[in-house]
């Protein structure tokens, strides 16, 4: 039996949250209303979305737990549907975020708000140097010897980048440099989307020793944008095979930046133990290396998020705080130079070799488990045996992707419901005989053909999701066509807001730098900046 749900009030959270132990703060809204204001420290945990998030973001059932909302009373629903998963130790902030508020507790915008905070306290006390676009232009107007850098994930970059920029996402900056830049009187240029990968990626460059001078790019993608220049849509250039001298100087660079900063590498004795003991204390296993390296093998258990990204959005991947991190790569560059970050963040933090262990490795991509699947029996129907139902007039479709999925491609007439709103919004849906629930792999369209046979409705779920239908051949289409829920699932960038959107880029950047006076008076943040 799952234990009774407690209410504790924001005296007590605040508490709890400078007591030491291990804490998970989750916020059971859509991103949306998270964005417009929550507590520094609370992992966007959408109640839609609660099965296929929270075994990766807070993998230990025992961890104490608090759920938080703004009234909506999606918190108390979010912890009695994780304590029926298991979780033994949940509790409800009485009031929400507004009873914080109250309490005379700061509220933040924003998404990933640690991440972000902490580059511009990077760049604040490191004195990170920076150009402004204006001056990038004027050098590649010149023909000065340099090299741009987009800090991002490939994907970022592909969608849109600046003129002669390469991809070389965030911890591969410091593995791959001497390969990219042989000269030392080349100058490097870190940029982004924003700020946050552009400091971090430069000063990692800095902190690394290499002769070169490196700055970041002021306000990066955007203020090239706002600058009036030239973005490039459908870059492909990126990073080459790393050569044996080119590892042994990331090799060198990376020891040194371990010395200095006391990063610790563990054993595998010491990891085996430490998987033992994730029953009360809890362990964050991370593969830091690119998608391919980490599909072409990796150790047996490790969930896989590149280091940049995890330092970008770390509040996304590691929802306890207090756990253990260990981070995994083959050489120890690019997890000791992702630990360095993680360390001043607040986290405890390993490095661990994959050469430490003579065990097989596991082949493929990393996917998240999904709980609470075949808790009950539902029909599935195959992609065929839908489009006969749907040719008939006797099916409806109902999407249960993300908003931003949606789009991009759905099985033609499929309504879009947030799970979240499912009980509110299903009786908005056509009549029919029977709904059919779709999502992408299909996981999250079983959770919610489940809500919705809880309410006596006929339900189906289509076999393998909209991935299957469109292997089958079958059309897909795109837009908001049929929008049954509100999208608040995804806060948009300004570039893909349906407002001004140079304006939304400067309320952004604003928004960004602001975020250093902020910590400054902040008691919550965990900041540990080295030479800060």
């Amino acid at each position: 039996m799952p234990h009774p749900i407690s209410q504790i009030d924001a005296g007590t959270l605040k508490a709890q949250l400078h007591d030491g132990g291990e804490i998970a703060l989750l916020d059971a809204r859509e991103e949306v209303p998270y964005d417009a204001r929550h507590i520094l420290l609370a992992s966007c945990v959408p109640l839609g979305r609660l099965e296929a998030m929270i075994d990766a973001l807070v993998p230990r059932r025992s961890a104490r737990v608090v759920w938080c909302d703004d009234g909506e009373g999606l918190a108390l629903r979010a912890a009695n549907r994780m304590a029926a998963l298991g979780y033994g130790e949940v509790s409800v902030l009485d009031g929400g975020i507004a009873a914080w508020d109250a309490a005379g507790y700061r509220l933040y915008s924003g998404v990933h708000v640690p991440s972000k905070a902490f580059a511009e306290v990077i760049e604040h006390e490191a004195g990170t140097p920076y150009i402004t676009a204006k001056q990038l232009k004027e050098m590649m107007d010149s023909g000065t010897d340099m090299a741009l850098f987009d800090s991002r994930s490939y994907e970022e970059y592909h969608v849109n980048s600046i003129p002669t920029a390469i991809s070389v996402p965030g911890a591969e900056l410091v593995y791959r440099f001497r390969d990219l830049v042989p000269s030392p009187d080349t100058q490097v240029v870190v940029n982004c989307g924003g700020r946050t990968r552009s400091i971090i990626g430069a000063q990692a460059l800095i902190s690394a020793g290499f002769p070169n001078k490196v700055v970041s790019l002021m306000n990066g993608t955007q203020g090239w944008h706002l600058a009036g220049y030239e973005i490039i849509e459908g870059a492909t250039a990126s990073v080459p095979e790393v050569t044996q001298a080119g590892r042994e100087a990331a090799e060198a660079a990376a020891a040194t930046i371990a010395e200095r900063e006391g990063i610790k590498t563990i054993d595998a004795a010491t990891l085996t133990q430490w998987q033992r003991e994730a029953g009360d204390r809890t362990l964050y296993l991370f593969d830091v290396r690119m998608h391919d390296e980490y599909a072409a093998g990796h150790l047996a258990g490790v969930k896989h998020i590149p280091g940049g990204q995890l330092i970008q959005e770390t509040d996304r991947h590691c929802g306890i705080w207090g756990a253990r991190v260990v981070l995994v790569d083959n050489n120890g560059v690019r997890a000791t130079m992702t630990a360095s970050w993680l360390m001043q963040m607040g986290w405890e933090v390993y490095v661990f070799r994959m050469d430490q262990t003579g065990g097989d490795l596991e082949k493929g991509v990393y996917s998240p488990a999904v709980l609470g699947l075949g808790n009950s029996p539902l029909t599935s129907v195959s992609p065929s045996e839908l489009d006969e139902k749907l040719s008939a007039g006797k099916a409806v479709v109902v999407d249960c992707a993300m908003s931003k999925q949606y789009y991009d491609g759905h099985i033609p007439g499929a309504q879009f419901i947030l799970r979240t709103f499912l009980a509110e919004d299903i009786s908005k849906l056509p009549k029919t005989d029977t709904l059919v629930f779709t999502s992408p792999d299909g996981a999250l369209a079983q959770l919610a053909a489940a809500d919705a046979a809880a309410l006596s409705i006929p339900v189906a779920v289509l076999s393998g999701g909209t991935s299957a239908w469109a292997a089958a051949g079958l059309p897909l289409e795109q837009g908001p066509t049929s929008m049954v829920s509100e999208a608040f699932d995804i806060r948009l960038k300004a570039r893909e807001q349906d407002v001004d959107m140079e304006a939304a880029m400067k309320e952004y950047l604003a928004w960004e730098i602001e975020l250093v006076n902020q910590m400054a008076t902040d008691d919550d943040q965990r900041f540990k900046v080295v030479g800060g």
